[in-house]
């Protein structure tokens, strides 16, 4: 290989991993996604890039993968869906999962072997035709699309629970070490990263979800330590995890604390949290109070906004 074609490799690479990023943030909470169709564009034009990218370097597994991909966001983008189910928010993850494995291979000392690409290839086909008959059916209203509320309703999860604590243990342990390491936007990453593969696991479980989504968004704002978030995420991660261990995911919600950190560092200064649990310094918020509510809106759920509304009303009301 030649230094340009080598220089296009690994720009077509640094590329690609920055719209797997778009995928897979826009996918770990799709059901708000959806509700904003430039979001959902930038999904599809996110698979859609990818897709040309690998077509003009012949990676025939990355560029099939990214094609199923867009054919499937151009559904939800043109099909009146107007809320999607676990089933298809569990199945999108499962395919960009695989295109991600797929660039990180490409991008491994060895690169992407053609026969290790068509085996996952072929691995996740079946998948996607899975995927896109159940679009088809949330399109044509054949499924409602509002099935795995069971961390809300009661219902028994879809996830097998059994063995739930040690599965969070080992990713909490990952997550414990990269808090320790020097703060960055790489480590963020990592920790993002691993938001991610918590929310998989606790596929079917909404209140679990919720949870590590808050702890997402908490991680994500640099304002926010790790002296900070890291005691109060593993403790809560953990506690969640023994409580779906044990069967009560009703029982699991954010605490105030992480909600006011995931909020913006000038919530919880607002709201008189204690500087032991309040991040330092401040975070640029709209400036007008319906841009700030629509950013609210976007990032928790119902439960959380009421909270959230209870400690904003306590702080006005003990403002001199």
């Amino acid at each position: 290989m030649s230094d340009q074609q080598d220089r296009i490799l690994r720009l077509f690479i640094e590329e690609a991993k920055e719209h797997l990023d778009t995928l897979e943030n826009g996918l770990v909470d799709l059901k708000s996604t959806m509700k904003d169709p430039e979001s959902l564009q930038e999904m599809f034009r996110a698979a859609h890039s990818v897709k040309g990218g690998a077509a003009m370097l012949g990676l025939d597994s990355i560029k099939t993968t990214a094609h199923r991909l867009e054919d499937c966001f151009k559904i939800l983008k043109d099909g009146p869906v107007k809320q999607v189910d676990q089933t298809a928010e569990s199945l999108f993850l499962k395919g960009v999962d695989t295109l991600k494995d797929l660039v990180q291979r490409m991008s491994g000392p060895f690169g992407l072997r053609n026969e290790e690409g068509e085996k996952l290839v072929q691995q996740i086909m079946p998948a996607f035709a899975q995927l896109e008959t159940h679009l088809n059916n949330l399109v044509s209203g054949k499924v409602a699309g509002v099935a795995a509320k069971s961390g809300s309703s009661g219902a028994a999860p879809t996830v097998s629970t059994t063995n739930f604590t040690a599965s969070v243990m080992v990713l909490l342990k990952e997550m414990l070490q990269v808090f320790k390491a020097k703060e960055s936007a790489a480590t963020r990453q990592q920790l993002s990263d691993l938001c991610v593969r918590l929310y998989k696991l606790g596929t079917g479980i909404e209140s679990w979800q919720s949870l590590v989504k808050t702890a997402r968004v908490a991680i994500a704002n640099p304002k926010n330590s790790y002296k900070v978030l890291a005691p109060l995420i593993i403790k809560e991660l953990k506690d969640a995890g023994d409580l779906v261990q044990g069967g009560k995911v009703k029982a699991i919600a954010p605490s105030k604390n992480l909600l006011l950190l995931a909020a913006s560092p000038q919530v919880a200064a607002a709201a008189s949290v204690p500087p032991t649990v309040a991040a330092s310094g401040s975070t640029a918020l709209p400036a007008e109070p319906k841009a700030v509510v629509k950013l609210l809106l976007k990032t928790f759920n119902k439960k959380q906004l009421s909270e959230i509304a209870k400690l904003l009303i306590h702080a006005i009301k003990s403002s001199p």
